[in-house]
């Protein structure tokens, strides 16, 4: 008994020991509820805000995140940004291992200082700073404190507690301090009562939020964008100044009549062009016509090359320059566009857009700079007449999934305007396809498919095919249909312009033992090409609601040809389905040597409570089966050469 009562003391002992070695960021100290799932745990991020004036801010941020795993690696690596509007003061910080141990300190000379200059950008200067222990033994600690100094208040970032998805935070913490007289407006989501705390006196104010024990988010299929269900804070300046310029945005009024002001007197054409808008639009009298005819105009003259210098990251280059160089960024050549249409007494509004594949979420009741990209837009008494004029491809009037369906700022002459792009619907994101199949008495198949995309559906083709080389083309197309192996004979495809655009592609391919041969039977699947992949797991423990941005349309009509000699033995009654989340049906038709079969099927967008997870399982798993339900055909007594 006093053995075993020495050997726990001991073990006691042992145990304090280590535990007053440890260090601060010890892996040890972390709950373990904010363990599972993660790949990553932040444990302290500190930021603050110090305003000192209206052209002068300091960000200081001490970050300290527990790496776990390689899938956690990318967080362990510091990428400080820097230009005219803000430089970085200094840059500090430590690497420590599982005990909380520092092993190494960030020395200067492991700082990488590169252009942030990409292929599309003539002039940038934008940089960043990089440093990255590269330590692989796991788990261990990064943590960097770093100090950038602006000189402005424009730039007023936003403030994410979480930074992705399998990342757990233990502490986050954002304080904005400055002068009684500095005022901003911000919108938090998804924070805890009680934030934020504020301490001000007649010269000074400070507001701190915090939030702590943040367990990692598992991002489910269809989830929302995390903006909606984990902690962040959205902030604007009521009154802001850069590189001279002041403004304000203390509505979307006043934003718009700052960027007006921005970019005054930026309008202005050179002769020669005036008289081009001119011979190409005084006989026309249809207003559309001669927008479309200066878009054109405008794309075939022009190219998209990025010009970001200080301000010139929000201020257009004007159109004179466009029209000297031919290129400019969304800026120069939305203005330029303008400018174009001003000349024929045409009114447009610059366009400010947060751009991006469904990247839809905006706060509308709150005013803050949430933009990425310009576009521009034709208002008519009835409608309106959007134009992408970065792109040389796009037809007038259709903006594409980069732009569509989201809330924009239109600066009019009176300011800042909230307006709402198109929304492409089932009826507009079709894809409609018929194929033409042969099968011949080895069960190989030849198939030609003459396909009609439009709207989002005709994306890709305009977003990357028509730059793809003959080789790459050869590759996508090999990997595009569910099918076990199949060579690739013959593939064109011809743009349709117009409002909603279009593209005809038509494919011929080879399969070699498409179809099952059994004694006197063949088993054939009749939907060809157009078959659902996604199957889902149930989930009884689904948190997020279901959000599907882009909706769309399928319609399949397929023919099969058959040797002579087979007659439809047994085939799936005509399916029909119906969800809150699409429709789907198909039938099966059989007449003389040829099979014929209908298929379509319609995916709708919108958000759905998570509760309505289970409909969207069923209704995949419907369709999943319904598209690989089989055909059996049976020989008759004639006999056949072959089979």
């Amino acid at each position: 008994m006093i053995k075993r009562l020495t050997g726990f003391i001991c073990f006691i002992v042992l145990s304090l020991a280590v535990r007053a070695g440890e260090g601060e960021y010890a892996v040890s100290r972390i709950p373990n509820t904010l363990l599972k799932n993660a790949n990553s745990v932040v444990r302290q991020d500190l930021t603050i805000y110090e305003i000192f004036s209206l052209t002068k801010m300091r960000i200081r941020t001490k970050m300290a995140i527990t790496i776990l795993n390689e899938n956690g690696d990318r967080f362990a690596q510091l990428v400080v940004h820097y230009d005219k509007l803000r430089s970085v003061e200094s840059i500090d910080g430590a690497l420590y291992d599982a005990n909380g141990n520092e092993i190494k300190t960030v020395k200067n000379k492991d700082i990488r200082d590169y252009s942030n200059v990409d292929n599309i950008s003539l002039m940038d200067d934008s940089r960043v700073k990089v440093h990255e222990f590269h330590h692989r033994v796991y788990p261990y600690t990064v943590m960097y404190e770093h100090v950038i100094e602006y000189n402005n208040t424009f730039i007023f970032p936003s403030w994410f507690a979480m930074g992705s998805s399998l990342q757990s935070v233990e502490t986050a913490v954002l304080q904005i301090k400055g002068p009684a007289w500095f005022k901003y407006q911000h919108r938090t989501l998804n924070f805890p009562a009680g934030n934020p705390v504020v301490t001000e006196d007649k010269d000074s104010k400070v507001a701190e939020w915090k939030v702590s024990n943040l367990p990692a988010i598992v991002r489910e299929f269809g989830a929302p964008d995390i903006y909606r269900f984990s902690p962040c804070i959205f902030l604007s300046p009521e009154q802001f100044e850069i590189q001279g310029y002041k403004g304000s945005m203390n509505s979307w009024k006043e934003f718009g009549l700052f960027i007006a002001k921005l970019n005054a007197g930026r309008d202005q054409l050179p002769d020669h062009i005036k008289k081009k808008v001119h011979d190409l639009t005084d006989g026309i009298t249809d207003v559309r016509e001669k927008v479309r005819v200066l878009y054109e105009y405008m794309q075939q003259n022009t190219r998209y090359i990025s010009v970001q210098l200080g301000i010139g990251g929000f201020q257009t280059f004007d159109a004179n320059y466009v029209a000297t160089k031919s290129y400019g960024d969304c800026k120069a050549l939305s203005n330029y566009m303008y400018s174009l249409l001003k000349e024929a007494s045409i009114k447009s509004c610059y366009t400010l857009v947060y751009a991006g594949e469904e990247e839809n979420f905006f706060l509308p009741d709150f005013v803050y700079n949430r933009f990425n990209h310009i576009i521009l837009n034709v208002p008519l008494p009835n409608d309106t007449i959007w134009l992408e004029c970065t792109s040389q491809t796009l037809p007038a009037g259709y903006l594409s999934g980069f732009t569509s369906d989201r809330y924009v700022m239109a600066v009019t002459e009176e300011g800042g305007k909230l307006v709402h792009t198109p929304k492409y619907g089932v009826n507009e994101n079709v894809e409609d396809r018929k194929v033409f199949a042969t099968l011949d008495e080895e069960a190989g198949m030849k198939i030609k498919a003459v396909t009609n995309y439009s709207g989002q559906q005709q994306d890709f083709y305009q977003n990357g095919i028509r730059q793809m080389a003959k080789d790459k083309i050869k590759e996508w197309l090999g990997k595009r249909f569910d099918l076990a192996t199949y060579d690739i004979t013959g593939f064109d495809y011809a743009e349709q312009k117009g409002a909603i655009p279009k593209v005809k592609e038509t494919v011929d391919l080879e399969v070699k033992n498409y179809a099952t041969l059994t004694g006197k039977r063949v088993f054939i699947v009749p939907n060809i090409l157009t078959r659902h992949t996604r199957k889902l797991s149930a989930d009884s423990t689904r948190k997020y609601d279901v959000e599907f941005v882009t909706e769309y349309k399928d319609v399949d009509t397929v023919e099969v040809s058959l040797p002579a000699g087979y007659a439809l033995e047994s085939s799936s009654k005509d399916m029909s389905i119906s969800s809150r989340f699409g429709k789907y049906s198909s039938g099966v038709k059989f007449s003389g040597n040829t099979l014929y079969y209908y298929r379509k099927l319609e995916h709708y967008s919108g958000i759905f409570p998570a509760k309505d997870y289970p409909e969207l399982v069923s209704f995949y798993e419907s369709v999943y089966k319904a598209d690989r339900t089989k055909v059996v055909l049976v020989k008759t007594e004639t006999p056949l050469k072959g089979f």
